[in-house]
């Protein structure tokens, strides 16, 4: 760490950082009754939206991690340790909410493998509607487009297109229900099992 704050000019000691994480933790537990990791402490989550082109009012964690060409819309929240690899693109609209450890994929490297490295990796955009609501740990696969007002199950693997005011899960997602919204009233309906 010496080495690098020489790099930059920057004269500090281990000792600071830590010094620093202590007054975040505490400044982090008094306001809103939560510990970060330090880099999520240290970072503001909706300047580091807006460097990235994000919509007004998104926010984006430090942990998460972005490639390529990523486009998101406006009051979404993006959460921890999340991945979003847009190598062929990657669009999330409005209002959306994607949980901690989500990962969205717009390639795989099955071919490339198989080939002994000779195949190109296959690539698809991946999009998702406005007003969704993808759960933790969620993998969405290269090519696949989610409506809008979409649920998708934590835990999910989807594979497949999901149409607008569905609710998905499993591995692979498949639809459970349906969103059903009339103004304010929102209500998630279950298909039931027979």
């Amino acid at each position: 760490m010496r080495r690098c704050a020489e790099i930059y000019g920057l004269i500090m000691d281990v000792s600071d950082f830590v010094r620093l994480n202590d007054q975040l933790r505490i400044h982090f537990r008094e306001k809103w009754d939560r510990v970060m990791p330090f880099q999520d402490a240290l970072f503001d989550r909706w300047e580091r939206a807006k460097f990235l082109g994000f919509g007004d009012k998104t926010s984006i964690y430090e942990s998460s991690q972005i490639f390529g060409d990523v486009k998101v819309g406006r009051n979404t929240w993006i959460g921890p340790l999340t991945i979003l690899e847009g190598s062929a693109g990657i669009e999330i609209g409005d209002n959306c909410s994607i949980s901690a450890g989500v990962q969205i994929w717009t390639h795989d490297s099955v071919k490339w493998a198989l080939s002994g490295g000779r195949a190109a990796y296959d690539k698809l955009p991946v999009k998702i509607g406005s007003n969704c609501y993808v759960g933790p740990n969620s993998v969405i696969a290269k090519g696949v487009t989610i409506g809008d007002n979409c649920v998708i199950g934590a835990f999910s693997l989807v594979s497949k297109d999901v149409a607008d005011m569905t609710i998905v899960a499993g591995v692979p997602a498949r639809p459970i229900g349906k969103v059903l919204i009339d103004g304010d009233k929102i209500e998630l309906e279950y298909f039931s099992e027979k």
